[in-house]
């Protein structure tokens, strides 16, 4: 193993759970978080030899990660398919705060990538700076965003 090759295994062993965060706001089914994880894995390494470090690894990470998830979402879109599913969860509690949990994702959910990426990156509790530099906006913009998507969440329906 040549010394790029370790970096990048150090790389993906450290932002592991990163990574995996990222892929779990984009999907629940383990197969496709698995798919995403594999994609977000060839984009890094695609762009390992060109980071330059001028921002921290970790916002780097984020930064191809959802990216990459975004792509892939919106792939998905075009090509619509249909689950198969039985309706039934042998599982699934059914206190408060496991349909309070559930309603704000169905909620978030329904936010369109880029809001659903910021709402959670912030429930990640990342700063609002950290926030802009994944995804590309100012600490300010962050806040109004923020606080729009907050108030659209609270106005929607299930």
């Amino acid at each position: 193993m040549n010394q790029q090759e370790t970096e990048f295994s150090r790389l993906v062993r450290d932002q592991k759970s990163t990574i995996y965060t990222v892929c779990y706001m984009f999907s629940k089914d383990q197969d496709e978080v698995n798919d995403l994880f594999q994609e977000i894995l060839v984009n890094l390494w695609k762009g390992f030899e060109d980071f330059e470090g001028r921002s921290d690894i970790r916002t780097w990470v984020y930064r191809v990660s959802l990216n990459t998830c975004i792509s892939q979402d919106r792939k998905k879109k075009r090509h619509k398919s249909v689950p198969l599913s039985l309706n039934i969860n042998l599982f699934t509690d059914q206190d408060e705060d496991t349909r309070q949990v559930a309603m704000l994702r169905r909620r978030i959910n329904k936010l369109g990538p880029f809001d659903r990426a910021i709402i959670l990156l912030w429930l990640e509790n990342m700063s609002y700076e950290e926030i802009g530099q994944v995804v590309g906006i100012s600490t300010k913009n962050v806040s109004v965003r923020l606080f729009r998507i907050k108030e659209q969440l609270k106005e929607m329906k299930d």
